[in-house]
């Protein structure tokens, strides 16, 4: 017969006897958790201070503290601040440079990088920010590559006033690049460099699987752009704040060059040389 008094419940260990021991997962970016109390599901975007910073799929950032409560593939799990949580050897920048800790922002050069409106100045200060204040790059937005002939005018370019400027839509025939072309011919052509991504605006140049898509949806020429891609994404644009805040979202959703597409890499890289050459 068994003997059901043989063992020593208060032997070490008898209040884990059968209970479930929920395993532990180090929260490393783009893992996707959902937090139990809320049913908010998201990628690890942040672990500062043992909170982390999860995002959905629709942009939505929320903070939680890190810890039990939460569930992997439906699994529940701890999650813990990464082993390697602290830098390893030197940071970089979101532009990949190399960071310099605790560096002043150099005095403004009189050389400038101009674009064509407020999201593609918003978008070059998110990634190359950092690199742009250790070489005293000023950015301006311009409103509109109709007016870069004025504007540089009034700039009046020279050797040691260099202008360089990213335009969208530079394409074979289009009215931006004979723009460009007339500027390079003009007698500012020797200080000035513009160059342009093929894209329709600087949206597209976000790569699409940070929003969850494949692809960026087509748009007739017949409907404004932004509008028809908050329409077709199924996102509001009945106004202009509708679209101040989908460029929120999609700015949102950029952490570093690799979240770009390299036709507008390459193009911004080489706007920051031409302007800080001696």
């Amino acid at each position: 017969m068994q003997d059901r008094y043989s063992a020593d419940v208060l032997s070490p260990g008898w209040r884990d006897a059968g209970r479930r021991v929920i395993p532990t997962r180090e929260a490393r970016p783009d893992l996707v958790v959902e937090e139990i109390a809320t049913g908010f599901c998201g990628a690890v975007v942040r672990i500062e201070k043992k909170i982390v910073t999860l995002e959905d799929r629709l942009g939505k950032l929320r903070l939680f503290p890190l810890g039990g409560g939460f569930l992997i593939d439906g699994e529940p799990v701890v999650l813990v601040a990464p082993a390697n949580a602290a830098p390893q050897g030197r940071a970089r920048t979101a532009s990949g440079s190399m960071a310099v800790r605790d560096a002043p922002a150099r005095a403004a050069r009189a050389s400038r990088i101009f674009v064509e409106g407020r999201h593609d100045a918003e978008l070059v200060e998110k990634v190359w920010g950092a690199d742009l204040r250790i070489e005293g790059v000023v950015v301006e937005y311009i409103e509109g590559v109709d007016n870069l002939e004025e504007l540089l005018k009034e700039f009046r370019p020279g050797p040691t006033r260099r202008v360089g400027v990213l335009v969208d839509h530079l394409v074979a025939g289009s009215k931006e690049s004979r723009i460009a072309e007339a500027v390079a011919r003009g007698p500012y052509g020797r200080n000035v460099l513009v160059v342009g991504h093929p894209f329709i605006d600087v949206w597209q140049s976000v790569k699409p699987n940070r929003l969850g898509i494949t692809e960026w949806p087509q748009i007739p020429r017949s409907v404004e752009w932004k509008h028809g891609i908050c329409a077709a994404l199924g996102w509001p644009h009945e106004d202009q704040a509708d679209i101040a805040r989908a460029w929120q979202r999609i700015l949102g959703r950029v952490r570093t060059f690799a979240d770009l597409e390299p036709q507008l890499l390459g193009r911004v890289e080489q706007l920051i040389d031409f302007v800080t050459a001696d």
